[in-house]
């Protein structure tokens, strides 16, 4: 089933116009929910991420877009529907019409849910995509519709034989990978590209610093990150909403060991059941 606007209904049901914004300018934003045994993974987290890239965007939020109404709007679409761990995606966008300005910053919004086997991979090997650059800046930080960098990415990493790829911004510094963060180990240090980047400010990113902060072994730093250090780390790993934490064990020639990551994977599957 899908939600549009309140409404639900079957996918051949879907009317969406030539004129939708999300279509024809990228004019929308996203947010990839997980839904496990009845429970919306860290949604307190993804809702005020969701308030603050509209008001950053100059979307129209409505009065009744509280936490509680898009709480209920989606166990709502999920009700009825088999299985134990869903993909969750609210996809909100200006209303139709306009050109690059806009005829109104009112929004329509879509729930779509799909029930999901997570898969952890044991072998994950990555290398870094060249041809195209995520630019730094605040705007990168938000999951905009316009998604072209990471498909065109994630065709070169199935074309290569990868699982993924890093994406570089034009100072050709680590900004993330294509479906989420990266997170590199050296010693007990943990670096992640900062904000100011151009990496997405993913919600998992955000609960595993809060992890690593209060961990008096390890330093976290939100940093800037050259591929080099990639190269010379111990330990890699991979964090997004619906996966959690992706160990990866290949970069290039590199083997990189999975001791750190297996502890700090433990700590969020306990900060998930619990919060």
């Amino acid at each position: 089933m899908l939600n549009y606007n309140g409404n639900l209904i079957e996918p051949s049901e879907l009317d969406l116009t030539h004129e939708n914004r999300a279509f024809k300018y990228g004019d929308g934003i996203f947010e990839t929910i997980k839904v496990q045994n009845g429970k919306i993974v860290f949604f307190e987290d993804h809702y005020f991420r969701l308030m603050a890239s509209m008001r950053m965007l100059r979307m129209k939020i409505p009065m009744k877009f509280t936490f509680e109404f898009l709480e209920e709007e989606i166990k709502k679409t999920i009700k009825g529907v088999q299985g134990t761990i869903f993909r969750v995606r609210l996809n909100i966008f200006r209303k139709d019409g306009g050109l690059y300005t806009p005829k109104t910053n009112e929004i329509d919004y879509l729930i779509d849910v799909k029930e999901i086997k997570i898969l952890v991979k044991e072998e994950y090997k990555i290398d870094l995509y060249k041809d195209f650059y995520n630019y730094s800046g605040l705007l990168s930080t938000v999951k905009t519709t316009n998604r072209m960098l990471n498909t065109v990415a994630s065709i070169f990493a199935d074309e290569n034989d990868l699982d993924n790829c890093i994406l570089l911004n034009e100072r050709k510094g680590v900004a993330e990978v294509t479906n989420g963060n990266i997170f590199v180990i050296k010693d007990n240090i943990i670096k992640t590209p900062a904000l100011s980047e151009g990496c997405i400010k993913g919600i998992t990113r955000k609960k595993v610093i809060e992890i690593l902060e209060k961990h008096p072994d390890y330093t976290i730093e939100e940093t800037s990150i050259s591929p080099f250090e990639i190269q010379k780390a111990d330990e890699v790993f991979i964090t997004n909403a619906i996966v959690g934490i992706q160990p990866v064990t290949n970069y290039r020639k590199k083997e990189f060991k999975l001791d750190i990551v297996n502890k700090i994977n433990k700590s969020l599957n306990i900060l998930t059941l619990t919060s």
